[in-house]
């Protein structure tokens, strides 16, 4: 019996479709009631496989289950307390599963699953309390969490926070005791595989804030992952991270009592459990722990220098998760000790701890950008110190936070001292490394910030770096065809080699600009170009027409001469089911008109039908819609006559999405192509008018000649229409329009 039914939860496992098809004359019928009958047999084992057996069929909503949901969800409740940990185990699961596919269900019982689930977070058996404590985090993201759960937050509060200890098993596997270990050599499957990202081409917004927040797990390095996985204390930490974003400032008066005895507690486990639950609601209540974060970021400093490894970790976590409180504070309050101190955690003597020190000063460079340019010196002494000293897997994290720091200070970099001090160690690993080791993807990533930012200060160090990038790019591309012809014989090649030094390339063409050219002029980039644009990879075509862009920008006469073959390429490329090759490809048109002026009327009728049907498209996204209206804008200054005629179709998106874009020459060269076409056709504009009334009051200070050129349209409008019309017409802008418009055009 046993292995019979062992066996029949195998196969439910792996037909759950079948079993529900009618090919088999949907054998489920008959046997969802009958497992719920073996819910009620006396071997525990049983019980535990029938409920398996059921719980591969929800996610599915499978029929004959859906048909039995009510006797189904009554068995459940009758096992709820069952001895057997299994049984209680796949309870839990189920009613996890049935929250997400049939909550109606559910609700009417809401109150007593509740009651149970806060039992069963806290179930002796560590896999029954993780299974109940995934129902919170599958709870905070129903619409109804909030009305059924607030009731209920005093209880779940503290059983969340006390789920975020260490367990000592915890501690033995992470060799909690063990202070110093960063003499030892790191094994190899420590190392997680790293995942390129390949350059997307984006424009500054007005208010040019971060990005919205990431999800807790991304930047969740709060704790190992020799670690299993996913345990008690991750899942509480997430659940108490998801609820602090449903919830807000009304989680603290739960949680701020609890806080205050966990921060000072004297035994490290609690006190570390403690940082944890301040990291983690970080994003949710930060608005409430505003006024307690003077008190609370110098304690959080002062954890930095504590004599355990694992408080030392997680407090620079938590503090990266304030870095945006910190760096809105004066620089001497908390940006200056903390900094301070983190880079002394840089160089820590635990490996864990430099690793967490790496990535949180990773994030505090991002949120203090420029402000960090007075400590430039010391921060690179040691950045530069840790090369000598990381094992393997912290120097690929060391690679991101040099890299993210050249993003973060741009120009300031290029300074004779800092180049001294930053370039011999990065060109040292380069030229140790082999073209086929994968730690040429960080260092290269790290290279493309460090020549954008150096601009002409990274002229010394780019010629064996340009060449090596062309090698990778031809390598790649000649193992590919090898094993298109002969896949018997040949191993595929990893197109990432070839991704990263594209994007290295791009970097280089931007920070290097006119310098390029040589580099250029004595290599056969443009050709292997043509064959990465035409690649199947969607990542290597994205990189390709992001160096096409720069490589216009930066060395027109060298690109000039392919343009024939490459226009016909982007233009099959303007298919948004990539939105990032598209945005790509959509970006590098736009610097091809530049540069080619009326010459680019041969190409117009390739691209611009494209061009305005993504501008039209419902839920494009922004990013895309933006350059999207830029290349229309620039076709349109340089070929007026040709894409005037569709003005009509595209004026009102293009407007819509422009007018959130700071002040630039992408802006600039785009609205005068505008006002050009509109001179070339005025019907196609008169309908959508109040829309180029309002992008033309989103500039904030426009060049006097384009000024010159919004005012003629304007005025010319109001002519046209006669006063009366006008003040009727102007009667529906709302009140900063008018005013802008007024003030600034006189109309």
């Amino acid at each position: 019996m046993m292995g019979a039914f062992g066996a029949l939860q195998k196969i439910c496992e792996d037909s759950s479709e079948l079993l529900d098809s009618d090919a088999l004359n949907r054998p489920l019928n008959i046997m969802i009631p009958k497992f719920l009958q073996f819910f009620k047999h006396c071997s525990p084992k049983i019980r535990s496989h029938a409920i398996a057996c059921v719980n591969q069929f929800i996610i599915g909503r499978a029929q004959a289950l859906m048909d039995n949901i009510d006797t189904f969800i009554e068995h459940l409740f009758a096992l709820a307390t069952d001895e057997d940990p299994e049984v209680r185990k796949n309870v839990c699961r189920a009613l996890v599963m049935l929250l997400e596919v049939r909550i109606d269900r559910l609700i009417p019982h809401m109150h007593s699953i509740i009651q149970y689930m806060l039992q069963r977070t806290q179930d002796s058996d560590e896999n029954v309390a993780l299974e109940a404590c995934e129902f919170w985090l599958t709870l905070a993201e129903q619409p109804i969490c909030k009305d059924v759960l607030s009731g209920h937050l005093v209880q779940l509060i503290p059983i969340l926070v006390n789920g975020m200890k260490y367990s000592e098993i915890d501690i033995i596997l992470l060799k909690g005791d063990v202070e110093e270990d960063d003499t030892v050599p790191d094994s190899e499957q420590d190392i997680k595989p790293r995942f390129h990202k390949s350059r997307t081409v984006t424009l500054q917004h007005e208010a040019d804030g971060t990005e919205e927040g990431e999800d807790f797990e991304d930047d969740d390095d709060d704790d190992d992952d020799t670690l299993s996985d996913w345990n008690l204390r991750k899942c509480s930490a997430a659940a108490l991270d998801v609820l602090a974003n449903v919830f807000r400032d009304d989680l603290l008066p739960h949680l701020l009592p609890l806080l205050k005895g966990l921060l000072f507690h004297p035994d490290w486990v609690i006190k570390e459990s403690g940082i944890l639950v301040l990291g983690a609601i970080a994003e949710g209540c930060m608005q409430g722990m505003v006024p307690f974060l003077p008190e609370l970021i110098p304690h959080l400093i002062q954890c930095l220098s504590d004599k355990k490894a694992l408080v030392r970790s997680i407090a620079c976590w938590t503090l990266s998760r304030y870095a945006h409180w910190v760096v809105s504070q004066p620089p001497d309050n908390y940006l200056k000790p903390l900094m301070t101190e983190l880079l002394k955690r840089i160089l820590d003597g635990n490996k864990r701890v430099q690793e967490a020190a790496c990535s949180a000063f990773a994030t505090l460079e991002e949120e203090a950008c420029t402000e960090l340019v007075p400590y430039l010196s010391y921060i690179l002494d040691t950045l530069v110190f840790a090369f000598g000293k990381y094992q393997h897997k912290n120097l690929l994290i060391l690679y991101d936070a040099i890299g993210t720091l050249a993003d973060s200070v741009g120009h300031h970099l290029n300074q004779p001292e800092y180049i001294q001090k930053l370039m011999p160690p990065l060109i040292q690993k380069w030229n140790e490394l082999k073209d086929e080791d994968k730690d040429l993807f960080p260092l290269l990533e790290c290279l493309s910030s460090v020549a954008t930012a150096l601009q002409s200060g990274f002229l010394p160090y780019c010629e064996p770096v340009y060449q090596r990038c062309v090698t990778l790019v031809q390598k790649t591309l000649a193992q590919a065809m090898m094993y298109n012809q002969h896949p018997d014989q040949y191993e595929a090649p990893d197109k990432d080699f070839m991704i990263v030094a594209l994007d290295l390339l791009s970097g280089l063409a931007e920070g290097l600009g006119l310098h390029v050219e040589q580099l250029v002029a004595r290599s056969n980039i443009m050709t292997l170009l043509f064959q990465c644009m035409q690649d199947t990879m969607p990542e290597v075509r994205q990189s390709s027409f992001a160096l096409l862009g720069d490589l216009t920008k930066a060395c027109f006469p060298h690109v000039k001469p392919c343009i024939a073959e490459f226009m016909p390429i982007l233009g099959t490329n303007l298919n948004p089911e990539f939105i990032s090759v598209c945005n790509n490809a959509t970006w590098a048109i736009g610097e091809i008109c530049m540069q080619m002026g009326p010459e680019m009327q041969p190409y117009v009728q390739l691209v611009l039908n494209n061009l305005v049907e993504i501008i039209n498209r419902p839920n494009t996204p922004k990013t895309l819609l933006e350059n999207t209206a830029i290349t229309i804008g620039r076709l349109g200054y340089v070929c007026p006559q040709e894409v005037a005629p569709m003005l009509q179709q595209f004026i009102r998106p293009w407007c819509t999405s422009l007018r959130n874009i700071r002040d630039n020459e992408e802006k600039d060269s785009a609205f005068r192509g505008i006002c050009m076409m509109i001179g070339v056709n005025p019907g196609g504009v008169v309908q959508d008018f109040i829309f180029f009334c309002d992008a033309v009051a989103s500039w904030v200070s426009p060049k006097d000649d384009l000024r010159e050129m919004f005012y003629k349209i304007l005025h010319g409008f109001k002519d046209q229409v006669g006063e009366e019309n006008w003040q009727q017409f102007s009667e529906q802008f709302p009140p900063l329009l008018k005013e802008r418009l007024s003030a600034c055009y006189g109309v």
